[in-house]
């Protein structure tokens, strides 16, 4: 069996797999969060669920990002279904314009061209990105949802287990996974003008599901995030 072969079956093998603990294990925090009937918002259980629920929603994202690599399982049909869902539960955003972003991103990386790149400080740069990536349409529909589910929901679950998670790992995902990697890496020597994060694998997890090591997702697309600590350089 060659190598490219043993990834492939890795992939297979396994992807579908550790996509489907983040999405169950998504599924089960928020039972229990939303069943709980002796929280408040501000108790520390609350504080709790919403920094889990902000880790696994950023493990979603992952989740969809590696499904626009093709990476999640090399039947395109069922990758795709599952980065459909998983891009449709990070605020209602649309897989196949995820997709021709992010390939934009890759082929045109620290360049005008590239979506995800702003010449600018952290919050100009942040700004620009989420102007580029969230659409009226994401509005309308998280607006319906909110008073839709607040009917048999009280708003401030709502607010700390669904949409405070959201936020919140939209901006874990930028500072780690865009930010940090791109804004100081463009000597001429860099051929994916990407860096690297901590060395630290369980920081690395913890941060932003190693795709804090960006130099090493940019080299090499086709490993899937939870591979990707094996090829740290």
């Amino acid at each position: 069996m060659t190598k490219f072969q043993s990834h492939i079956n890795i992939i297979n093998r396994y992807g579908v797999l550790v996509a489907s603990s983040i999405l169950a294990t998504w599924l089960v925090v928020n039972y229990i969060a939303f069943s709980a009937t002796d929280l408040n918002w501000y108790s520390w259980q609350t504080l709790l669920f919403t920094l889990i629920l902000t880790h696994l929603y950023t493990g979603i994202f992952i989740t969809a990002h590696d499904a626009m690599h093709g990476i999640v399982n090399t039947n395109s049909h069922l990758n795709n279904i599952i980065g459909y869902i998983c891009a449709g539960l990070i605020a209602f955003n649309y897989f196949p314009f995820l997709l021709k972003n992010h390939h934009k991103h890759h082929n045109y990386v620290g360049t005008n061209e590239d979506p995800d790149y702003h010449n600018g400080n952290f919050f100009i740069w942040y700004f620009q990105f989420s102007k580029h990536y969230i659409k009226l349409y994401q509005i309308v529909l998280m607006a319906i949802t909110f008073n839709v589910l607040a009917i048999w929901v009280d708003q401030w679950q709502l607010t700390m287990f669904w949409t405070l998670p959201l936020i919140l790992s939209t901006l874990q995902l930028f500072y780690f996974g865009t930010y940090q990697p791109h804004r100081v890496q463009h000597h001429h020597k860099n051929i994916h003008k990407s860096g690297s994060l901590s060395k630290q694998h369980f920081v690395a997890f913890m941060t932003c599901y190693f795709f804090g090591y960006h130099f090493e997702h940019h080299d090499k697309p086709f490993v899937p995030w939870w591979q990707l600590y094996k090829h740290k350089v």
